[in-house]
């Protein structure tokens, strides 16, 4: 063997283990099932990179709350999950992790930063995803966690100032790339270190979702959910009105999992220290008998109608003004007198005839 035949055989051998022992760059994707998220994924992706997706439900998601609620849409199809169908079209697969529970209700109750327009305390949420993406993310030996977050299109938890905040309380500096507003912010450790090609990442800004749809339609993305205000109860002002009603009312500001559920339900009216919660629909109405225990149940007896629920202790005058309400609500409203059937907390029965309230207004100045 000639010096150039040895020369040779030690440059491919070299080569070899240097292939063997070079690691694949890993990152770790939170893939919430809108454009942006999917945008970021595929962005990545296309450097090369190993991706884990995962999505965390906070059970505040609005979609797939009404998809466990068997709720239906207007065309009578079952809203589907939006992440689950993002991971399909992306043609990879996602990690569905649960967080709701006592700490996530407790941010939601005491969060540091406020909250944004409603109910909503979107930085806390975000540092607490972070946190829990920055654990995979070391457990995985990924070198980065990325997200569809952009620049300005959040009013609270996407200015300049709150990114950084997110970045630095989810100790997450300097791994926690936005890889669609990446050009307007400073450069991340991946970035220095040549694993990610900034160049190939963009300068998205603001509320306008155009150039998003541009990139999405150059991608071959066409499935993928019409930008929205959100997918979270908590952004949602109805349901925003009636957590800082019941906050109002609970100094210790405690809140259980089973309430979050019902304040994204029902109708809701305040008399009082008394609170009524009419069903819409005969799927809530039966939802509603998950929660009767420690509640009054109240519901028109011989006509068809809603289950209703009752938090407190109401009066004889709360009773009558709940009994109305609720034949109101029925298929009865059209009658003179209606029966309403009280099953009060400690399973007494009591019957009651009252007329239908008729009164829009007085009504609408009870609704939470």
């Amino acid at each position: 063997m000639t010096d150039s035949d040895v020369t040779a055989t030690k440059a491919r051998a070299l080569d070899a283990a240097t292939k063997v022992d070079k690691k694949p760059v890993r990152a770790i994707g939170l893939l919430s099932g809108g454009l942006d998220s999917m945008l970021a994924h595929a962005v990545i992706r296309a450097q090369g990179i190993e991706v884990r997706a995962v999505n965390f439900y906070t059970g505040l998601c609005i979609v797939e709350t009404q998809r466990r609620l068997g709720r239906r849409r207007r065309d009578g199809s079952i809203p589907a999950n939006e992440a689950l169908g993002a991971a399909a079209n992306l043609e990879m697969e996602m990690e569905f992790i649960d967080i709701s529970g006592p700490d996530y209700l407790h941010l939601i109750t005491h969060p540091r930063y406020g909250y944004g327009a409603n109910a909503n305390p979107c930085v806390d949420c975000r540092i607490f995803m972070f946190k829990k993406a920055k654990a995979l993310m070391e457990a995985w030996g990924a070198s980065f966690v990325f997200t569809g977050e952009v620049l300005g299109q959040r009013p609270k938890s996407q200015r300049r100032d709150t990114l950084r905040i997110v970045e630095r309380d989810s100790g997450l500096t300097g791994r926690l790339v936005r890889p669609l507003s990446a050009k307007l912010l400073e450069p991340t450790i991946p970035e220095l270190e040549g694993l990610l090609d900034r160049e190939r990442l963009f300068d998205f800004r603001g509320r306008s979702r155009a150039s998003q749809m541009a990139l999405a339609k150059e991608l071959g993305l066409t499935d993928y959910p019409q930008p929205a205000g959100g997918c979270c109860y908590l952004t949602d002002e109805s349901f925003g009105r009636r957590f800082h009603d019941l906050m109002a009312r609970r100094p210790e500001r405690n809140l259980a999992e089973e309430e979050v559920l019902l304040l994204a339900m029902g109708r809701h009216f305040r008399l009082g220290e008394v609170k009524l919660i009419v069903a819409r629909n005969e799927t809530e109405s039966v939802a509603f008998r998950r929660f009767i225990g420690g509640r009054h149940a109240v519901e028109a007896i011989g006509v068809n109608g809603p289950l209703a629920l009752v938090e407190g202790a109401p009066d004889e005058e709360a009773r009558r003004w709940i009994s109305a309400i609720v034949a109101r609500y029925g298929q009865g409203r059209v009658q003179a007198r209606v029966r309403v059937e009280w099953r009060d907390v400690t399973g007494a029965v009591e019957l009651r005839e009252v007329a239908p309230h008729d009164d829009e207004a007085v009504l609408a100045s009870l609704r939470i």
